[in-house]
């Protein structure tokens, strides 16, 4: 008589990992928040890169090479006089980069591994910069999909007047350093079109979702 043995297990699902992709202030975290959903993680670049910032290493690195007035009144980095130092000074941003992109990094790469060991169905990479960046960071090279967040110029930098207490225009100027959004739009499996309607773009980003998993 034949030996019966138990059928395996199901294999447990593969966490899909999205990249969005968008000019600044179109909308990149709150779509990123759409595609993750309840049970998916956002892995926010910038929130990771804020505490950094105020760390006490960094803080001391950045006061010794700019100075006390880029401190606040609490003694934390100020991110707009820190911001208008370095996008006008190339070799000062790079400095800055050196410093933080590595820890950021590290912090990515391990958040995504727990991510993934933990079963977590989405994650979804909001990460600025994430093609620019490529081959430093290594984030773009474990994304499934990427998903570009269309917005008008026009609304994008009256996001960033009213949001980030930028001066109108400094959207533009920033941008003009980075990769062309339209080969960004290019690079991407999907584009979601974000013109300030939540429904609109709930809808779409559900729409993504679906056939990105389908896919």
């Amino acid at each position: 008589m034949s030996e019966v043995h138990p059928p395996e297990p199901p294999e447990a699902p593969r966490t899909t990992v999205i990249g969005v992709l968008g000019g600044i202030a179109s909308g990149k975290s709150t779509v990123a928040r759409l595609l993750a959903g309840p049970q998916g993680a956002v892995l926010d670049a910038d929130h990771v890169a804020h505490g950094v910032l105020q760390s006490e290493e960094i803080r001391d690195l950045i006061r010794e090479r700019h100075g006390e007035g880029v401190l606040d009144g609490r003694g934390e980095v100020d991110r707009a006089a820190l911001g208008a130092i370095v996008f006008a000074d190339r070799d000062a941003r790079k400095e800055l980069e050196g410093w933080i992109h590595p820890r950021v990094r590290a912090t990515l790469h391990a958040s995504l591994e727990d991510a993934a060991a933990r079963g977590v169905p989405t994650v979804v990479l909001d990460v600025p910069l994430l093609l620019e960046h490529a081959e430093e960071h290594g984030l773009l090279e474990l994304c499934d999909h990427l998903v570009f967040v269309d917005a008008p110029a026009d609304a994008r930098d009256q996001r960033a007047v009213r949001d980030r207490g930028w001066e109108p225009g400094e959207v533009v100027r920033r941008e003009a350093a980075q990769m062309p959004l339209s080969t960004k739009r290019d690079r991407a499996d999907v584009v979601i079109s974000n013109d300030g309607d939540l429904d609109a773009v709930t809808s779409q980003a559900e729409l993504a979702l679906a056939n990105l998993r389908g896919a």
